[in-house]
């Protein structure tokens, strides 16, 4: 019996484990930049590949931006109207729970603009599975047809890290057996 309720527990944890190496932070913009009026967004969340258990976290000055999740047809017309939710402490963590994509733009009047200087919107697509992003392929003159190393992204080191205590609960389950 208290073989059985080891193994339970064990296979409890492991399923934790699991779900946590499957999960990742992003930090909106960076490494290069932020929630703000310079960051280009479209290059940013091309090299991503966001999964159900990943959160954004969006790191801005609350004095000069908000964050709105907003609807397709909000996020197309930069409307902030009718904001499903509305972010504004300058440092907002956003858990992606499910597949689909997730729009969000800054409230503050000119600052989503479809042209000019605005253009703070995202869409995060959140898709199944758990693997890491693929570079970004190069593009432009003098651009390369292999890929260049990639560096370690903290998304990249969680599921590292995770999935060695994997490998460790494994074994130490094997030991028990």
């Amino acid at each position: 019996m208290a073989a059985a309720m080891r193994l339970a527990l064990l296979a409890v944890a492991a399923m934790a484990a699991f779900s946590a190496a499957s999960a990742a932070t992003y930090n909106v913009g960076e490494p290069a930049g932020a929630w703000d009026l310079s960051t280009d967004y479209g290059s940013w969340v091309s090299s991503k590949k966001f999964h159900p258990g990943d959160t954004i976290v969006f790191k801005y000055s609350a004095q000069a931006h908000d964050v709105l999740e907003v609807s397709k047809a909000d996020y197309d017309s930069c409307s902030a109207g009718s904001p499903i939710t509305t972010l504004k402490t300058g440092n907002d963590e956003v858990a992606l729970n499910a597949t689909g994509t997730r729009y969000f733009i800054c409230g503050i009047t000119g600052h989503c603009a479809t042209t000019g200087t605005g253009r703070m919107k995202i869409a995060i697509d959140v898709v199944e599975g758990s693997s890491p992003s693929p570079p970004a392929p190069a593009s432009g003159p003098g651009a390369s047809d292999s890929p260049p190393p990639s560096p370690p992204s903290a998304a990249t080191s969680v599921r590292a890290t995770a999935g060695l205590g994997l490998v460790v609960l494994f074994a130490g389950l094997l030991v028990l057996a």
